[in-house]
């Protein structure tokens, strides 16, 4: 008790100036304490309002008409809308038009815009803010056409003939010839719709948009923040405001590895997709979340829109590309289902049925290639017969996330007596080199940017060759192409999944690619993310989400 009293006896012998000046010592370090807690308590409290991802590749541009592939797409469609959108079944929905008519003969089009849309507040407007028009409309798909802008996605307009402004609710668009999947691709973001007042703004420092959330802040390599829109224009199922959230929050960390560490952590609140360098740790080989993370983790999956393939250039001047024989033996020579298992942890579906993907209309039931080696050593023999060359060599060139399935096949393969080399590349050198028709064969994938099959189609259709569209392979088929063109004017939805079907047997059958898996879109969030979703093509939409605080 003497020892509790001692402090207080040295006090009241202090003269009356020390008193003072210990008096406001304590209470400026009392406060200083007060206020650091509660803004320790007010982060913990608060942080079940933010969203976190990390993005591993980088971000290159907030501008829609530059979303051309998932690390923009994801940020450009919290900031944007469209005329129409996909829902998680891929079913056509209105967005920024509530409705919409289409002509008789399929090639005029005509939208009527919500009146409730504002767009974020900015600088740009003399009044903060205002609702979006027609004459936004025009300008924003108008600019995905201009030769300055160079947009990626200015194909996704070229069957357009006019796009018009009727007034300030109505936009007219009419097309060239009837393109049944154009409702579809209207959805994407490179047809987001911005202000005309954007034209001489940056979208770095201020992109505006009608999304759910707006820009806030980019820290170049370190983090891109985003804020809730409070004006944003939908409400949930109970007629409330959304989004939920109060911010996103996008980091930059360089690897996958050091992705998964965060959110193993806790530090991120989702990761989507594989990689070698943590899948093993985070799955078993039957797909299963381990027994470590089953308390902490949620695991979603499902069909994704995304066929993986080996391309094969078929212009290029060796024997072995050139053998419709030896190509086909390639087809039958390796397991895919042994390759899923123990390379992707069961994640994906043997790609034995064609080109198009498992879950998009225009998919085949009929087997083409199922593992069969005595089938594929029988026409590796067949190709020594025709040719004289004893010892059939290929060169398969990959980037290094993909190196393990082409070292697969490259095992797989020797036993049919075929050699592989495997040429491993940067990302950007081998999309290069690919375009520019210099690699025998290549590891690729493509994802859906339109629930159509014609979307898969088109890269056999003699007239998009690479480099001026994306028919890598430089496949060339009469039969194909009359009936590509055929299915592009078809507007009754059974013959034209015909259609379909009968060109992709013509791909598969002539081996003009190797396909490997379809795949799947798996994502593991953090137990108190909640509404987050899956969908097909791996659209990552906030709008509804949810977090629990923890100690809920």
């Amino acid at each position: 008790m003497g020892a509790n009293i001692q402090p207080i006896n040295v006090f009241l012998k202090l003269s009356r100036s020390s008193k003072l000046i210990f008096i406001k010592i304590f209470t400026f370090s009392g406060m200083f304490f007060f206020i650091f807690g509660c803004q320790s308590s007010l982060e913990e409290n608060r942080n079940h309002l933010v969203f976190r991802y990390n993005e591993h590749a980088n971000i290159t541009s907030l501008d829609p008409a530059f979303a051309k592939d998932q690390r923009n797409i994801w940020p450009c469609n919290q900031l944007y809308n469209s005329l129409v959108r996909l829902d998680d079944q891929l079913n056509i929905q209105p967005d920024l038009a509530k409705n919409w008519t289409i002509s008789e003969d399929a090639k005029t089009y005509e939208f009527i815009l919500r009146n409730d849309v504002l767009f974020h507040e900015s600088e740009i407007f003399t009044n903060k803010t205002r609702n979006v028009n027609s004459s936004d409309v025009v300008y924003s798909l108008n600019r995905l056409l201009d030769p300055k802008i160079a947009s990626p996605g200015s194909w996704v307009l070229q069957s357009v003939k006019n796009i018009i402004a009727v007034n300030d609710t109505i936009v007219k668009i009419e097309l060239e010839k009837p393109f049944p999947a154009f409702l579809g691709l209207l959805s994407m973001k490179y047809c987001s719709v911005i202000p005309v007042e954007m034209e001489n703004h940056d979208f770095r420092e201020n992109p505006v948009g009608t999304g759910p959330f707006y820009f806030k802040r980019w820290e170049a390599n370190e983090k891109l923040v985003f804020r809730k829109n409070k004006n944003y224009f939908e409400k949930d199922s109970l007629g409330n405001s959304l989004p939920h959230l109060e911010a996103v929050a996008i980091t930059f960390l360089p690897d996958k590895q050091s992705e998964f560490l965060q959110f193993a952590q806790g530090k991120i609140d989702f990761i989507s997709g594989l990689d070698p360098s943590y899948k093993d740790e985070l799955l078993t080989n039957k797909g299963e979340l381990r027994e470590k993370y089953s308390s902490s983790v949620n695991m979603f999956q499902h069909p994704y829109l995304n066929t993986e393939y080996i391309g094969i250039y078929l212009e290029h001047p060796t024997d072995e590309v050139n053998s419709l024989a030896l190509r086909q033996a390639i087809n039958y020579g390796f397991n895919r289902k042994a390759m899923i298992t123990y390379l992707r942890n069961g994640m994906g579906t043997e790609a034995t049925h064609g080109f198009i993907p498992k879950g998009l209309p225009g998919f085949s039931e009929k087997e083409y290639y199922p593992y069969n080696p005595s089938k594929a050593e029988e026409l590796v023999n067949q190709y020594r017969q025709e040719t004289g060359i004893q010892n059939p060599e290929i060169n398969i060139s990959t980037n290094a996330s993909y190196l393990d399935l082409c070292e697969y096949m490259q095992r797989e393969l020797l036993k049919i007596g075929i050699t592989v080399n495997v040429d491993v590349m940067p990302p950007s050198t081998l999309r290069q080199q690919r375009s520019a028709g210099k690699l025998q064969m290549f590891r690729a994938s493509w994802i859906a940017d339109y629930p159509d099959a014609e979307n898969y189609l088109s890269l056999f259709y003699s007239k998009n060759f690479a480099p001026n569209g994306p028919n890598y392979t430089h496949f060339k088929s009469e039969k194909f192409d009359e009936f590509y063109e055929k299915a592009t004017k078809t507007a009754g939805v059974n013959e034209r999944l015909l259609l379909y079907q009968q060109m992709d047997s013509i791909i598969t059958t002539q081996a003009a690619v190797v396909p490997l898996y379809y795949d799947k879109v798996v994502r593991f969030t953090q137990k108190n993310v909640q509404d987050l979703g899956i969908n097909p093509i791996n659209l990552l939409d906030l709008r509804y989400v949810k977090k629990k605080m923890l100690n809920d």
